[in-house]
């Protein structure tokens, strides 16, 4: 963890810039919308005020609901390790480290082939990250995929529960998967209570862009909030694919899937910790891939991270 000199911050845009970028955002939420899977998130922005069209599955958000979600999200997020020397605390201009995810293949070290993932390619992975002080977090490296599809997610958790006791972030696939995954939690915690005092686990999910949250994110962003435990609600828009080609639009849909996620979330539960996240990158639009090492996706990282300061919400940039 380290501090960053407020001398050396990159900053894009101007606090003009990120008021029209918020007033855009509004604008979008309130008047095109998001569309939305999944029939408890429904009634939930329904019973909220929100304008909901269950037949186009459109859900309109008004500007106070947006409003009233970000200043009940908190500004300072424990991310509890099991092992109390590993706890981080995410807030203002402190800065954190974690691997990135989530692979399918990996270099076998010993044959020197590419390969899928295995269960004990993550418990190798979570292992060395755990040895690794400059990891804060271990967020899921690669995916099991030699174990049943249905129960993946709680094979990957045992992995990393036996390999690592810093703070966990996992991708679940669904509602019940979430649910499992936050028993085992509990488990490892000693129980709910002390789960929701010191969150050892976090969940994210990710939107489908351009403005879509899908059902597997809504029963996520349901299970974590009704939990206590922080979510992670990180935004893959894609500019000149899944998003504008400018990048003042690009960030305006990555700005409403976020806080579309962020007000479902509190409106589950008020207080809910949640992380205003990205890896957000441009198309290229010869080879039509994702380019995370591209100029501009340093570009948009800085200016989220500068928008999760101007909402005060702790913010994960992914891909830096």
């Amino acid at each position: 963890m380290m501090h960053v000199r407020e001398d050396l911050v990159y900053r894009v845009l101007t606090y003009q810039d990120l008021e029209a970028i918020h007033e855009a955002t509004l604008k979008v939420l309130e008047r095109t919308g998001l569309k939305v899977f999944g029939a408890e998130a429904l009634e939930i922005y329904d019973a909220a005020g929100c304008n909901v069209n269950k037949k186009d599955n459109i859900v309109k958000i008004p500007r106070n609901v947006v409003e009233d979600a970000i200043a009940s999200a908190p500004g300072r997020v424990l991310m509890a390790g099991r092992d109390p020397k590993y706890d981080v605390v995410l807030e203002g201009n402190k800065v954190t480290f974690t691997n990135f995810g989530t692979g399918v293949q990996i270099l076998d070290p010993l044959t020197r082939k590419l390969r899928p993932t295995t269960k004990q390619d993550l418990g190798d992975i979570a292992l060395f990250c755990d040895a690794l002080d400059e990891i804060d977090m271990f967020t899921i490296a690669v995916t099991a995929q030699d174990v049943p599809s249905k129960t993946k997610e709680l094979h990957e958790a045992e992995a990393v529960f036996h390999n690592t006791s810093k703070h966990f972030g996992h991708d679940t696939q669904d509602g019940w998967g979430t649910r499992r995954f936050i028993e085992m939690a509990a488990a490892v915690a000693g129980g709910m209570d002390k789960l929701r005092e010191r969150p050892i686990v976090s969940l994210g999910t990710c939107p489908n862009s351009p403005l879509e949250l899908h059902e597997s994110s809504t029963e996520i962003i349901i299970e974590a909030a009704r939990a206590g435990i922080p979510i992670d609600i990180l935004s893959m828009a894609m500019a000149g694919g899944t998003s504008p080609v400018t990048l003042a639009g690009t960030l305006v849909v990555t700005n409403a899937e976020i806080l579309g996620g962020i007000v479902l979330a509190q409106l589950v539960n008020k207080g809910t910790p949640v992380i205003y996240g990205s890896s957000t990158t441009i198309m290229d639009l010869m080879h039509t891939t994702s380019p995370v090492g591209a100029p501009e996706h340093a570009m948009i990282s800085a200016a989220v991270g500068q928008l999760g300061h101007f909402y005060n919400i702790p913010t994960d940039v992914g891909g830096t």
